[in-house]
């Protein structure tokens, strides 16, 4: 999580830490009697003002206005998340038993259960949570199921050992009876099976498969393109989250574009990040928020990931537990057969 902040001695450390959580629990100014009574420095609040003084010619704080209150910057922020390393947050206990009673009883399938760990990582958090399906050009196949639905409607499910499912209802040229799907089924298991998605356009499989499994194999060669699917829990509560109307639009239409957020988080995560702070996020209408991912695994492999979006006042020690917990269990779940 660190990047390289900046070190400040301890006293301005300790300063800098009660004027950010003052106003994360505030949404006000901070000023130094506050910050007297929250840090325990055994100073006089002089010393706090000239420390906090400090502080925002460093680009720390700053000062909305002309009362004595301060309030964190972007970079205030960044420190105070850096340091969290040091000391994590956690989950209350009734959170903890929320999120284990989540896990304990779904058994949905992969896309409901994903949709429903939005909703919970939203309500755990109050802020719009990110869920980021497994990519399937990644996941290894598990089985080809075949289904006739009629005389030339074929439904064929193709399984993945993360635990997702593609289905695609194929038309087909010729009437082809349940014995012949079976035996295309078998045969597309037994040359797809541990392989990822891409394999579904081996152009070798024509000469190793019938012309009806290769028939089929042909109109599931696309899924290996299929965007990563994201799933947003908690948007409606963004409006209570920013004071201006215009941050409020702005964020809810970056969260409308499932290629924009999938692509931020991916690009948060490959820069070693766990928290991108307004600027750090790169996208110009998030520049009043902060975004938290973390990825989750199955067998030890990361195969998606899960996160938070907040304005960037967010309680950082407690949504950093969150999407920890969250991500863990989640990794365990699909993990389980």
């Amino acid at each position: 999580m660190r990047t390289g902040s900046e070190t400040l001695s301890a006293r301005k450390a300790a300063v800098l830490r009660a004027v950010v959580e003052g106003y994360i629990s505030t949404t006000q100014p901070v000023g130094s009697s506050h910050v007297s009574e929250m840090a325990d420095l055994g100073v006089s609040p002089a010393t706090v003002r000239n420390e906090m003084l400090a502080l925002e010619q460093a680009g720390y704080l700053s000062q909305p206005h002309t009362s004595a209150g301060r309030i964190p910057t972007e970079k205030g922020y960044r420190h105070f998340v850096d340091t969290l390393a040091d000391v994590p947050g956690t989950l209350g206990r009734s959170e903890r038993q929320q999120v284990r009673a989540f896990f304990d009883t779904t058994h949905s399938e992969l896309e409901q259960m994903l949709a429903d760990t939005s909703a919970l990582l939203a309500d755990l958090t109050a802020y719009a949570a990110l869920v980021v399906a497994p990519q399937h050009s990644s996941a290894a196949i598990r089985s080809v199921n075949l289904v006739d639905l009629s005389e030339r409607l074929v439904l064929a499910l193709v399984v993945y050992e993360n635990g997702s499912v593609d289905k695609r209802t194929i038309e087909m040229d010729q009437p082809a009876d349940s014995v012949e799907l079976a035996r295309a089924a078998t045969a597309l298991t037994e040359f797809l099976a541990g392989r990822p998605a891409t394999a579904l356009r081996d152009r070798g499989a024509v000469a190793r498969l019938s012309p009806l499994a290769s028939r089929i194999m042909g109109s599931l060669a696309d899924l290996s393109d299929a965007e990563e699917q994201l799933y947003v829990g908690g948007a409606a509560s963004v409006a209570g989250l920013f004071d201006a109307t215009d941050t409020v639009r702005s964020v809810l239409g970056i969260l409308e574009k499932q290629l924009v957020v999938v692509s931020l988080v991916r690009d948060i995560l490959d820069r070693g990040l766990t928290v991108a702070i307004g600027s750090e996020t790169g996208v110009a209408p998030l520049a009043e928020c902060s975004l938290i991912v973390a990825p989750y695994e199955v067998a030890g492999q990361p195969v998606g990931s899960i996160g938070v979006l907040g304005p960037t006042r967010m309680n950082y020690p407690q949504a950093l537990a969150a999407v920890a917990v969250v991500s863990q269990k989640l990794g365990d779940r699909l993990s389980t057969p």
